[in-house]
C-alpha cells in the first residue's frame, strides 16, 4: 500500500472520499482534485465507482486539474484505462478539467504498458480528446501540484 500523501502537500486540500481502493481529495483555490490509488490491484467496477464519485465531485464546477497517483498499482487492466482515457477524461473534459498529472509505478514495465495501450487506443479511437488535454507524467504529488 502507498504511503498517505506528505503533510505538506495536502495542508491545503480537503479528503473527498475515501473508499478501499482510492482516496480523493481536492482544492478549490487550485482548481486541483488528487486521486490516489491505494492497492496493487483495482477491480474494474471499484475504479469506475470511484471515479463515477469523482465526476460528481467536478460537476460541482471549479475544477480544472486532475492528478491520478497510481504508484501502489502493480497490475495493469486495459479495459479500465481505456474507459478512463476515452470514457471518463471525455465526460471530465467537458467540465473543464484539461489539466491531467500523473504519477506512475517506478516499474519501468508498467511504463511500457501505459505507452503500449495507449498507442491502441489512439489507433482505435481516432476521435479521442488527447490533443485537447495537458498531460504530464510526474515523479511525485509535489511535482504534480505545482506543474
Amino acid at each position: 500500500m502507498n504511503e498517505t500523501l506528505p503533510a505538506h502537500v495536502i495542508l491545503d486540500f480537503e479528503i473527498a472520499f475515501e473508499h478501499r481502493y482510492a482516496k480523493v481529495w481536492f482544492n478549490r483555490t487550485r482548481k486541483t482534485i488528487i486521486c490516489e490509488l491505494l492497492a496493487d490491484y483495482v477491480p474494474i467496477e471499484d475504479f469506475k465507482k470511484a471515479f463515477l464519485e469523482i465526476g460528481e465531485l467536478v460537476k460541482t464546477g471549479g475544477f480544472e486539474k486532475f492528478i491520478f497517483d497510481k504508484r501502489a498499482l502493480r497490475a495493469f487492466h486495459q479495459p479500465t484505462m481505456e474507459w478512463y482515457f476515452i470514457h471518463w477524461k471525455k465526460d471530465m473534459l467537458a467540465y473543464g478539467v484539461k489539466t491531467h498529472r500523473k504519477i506512475l509505478p517506478e516499474e519501468k514495465w508498467f511504463e511500457k504498458m501505459v505507452q503500449i495501450a495507449k498507442a491502441q487506443i489512439l489507433i482505435q479511437y481516432p476521435d479521442n480528446i488527447i490533443d485537447q488535454l495537458d498531460i504530464v507524467y510526474c515523479d511525485t504529488i509535489e511535482a504534480a501540484v505545482l506543474t
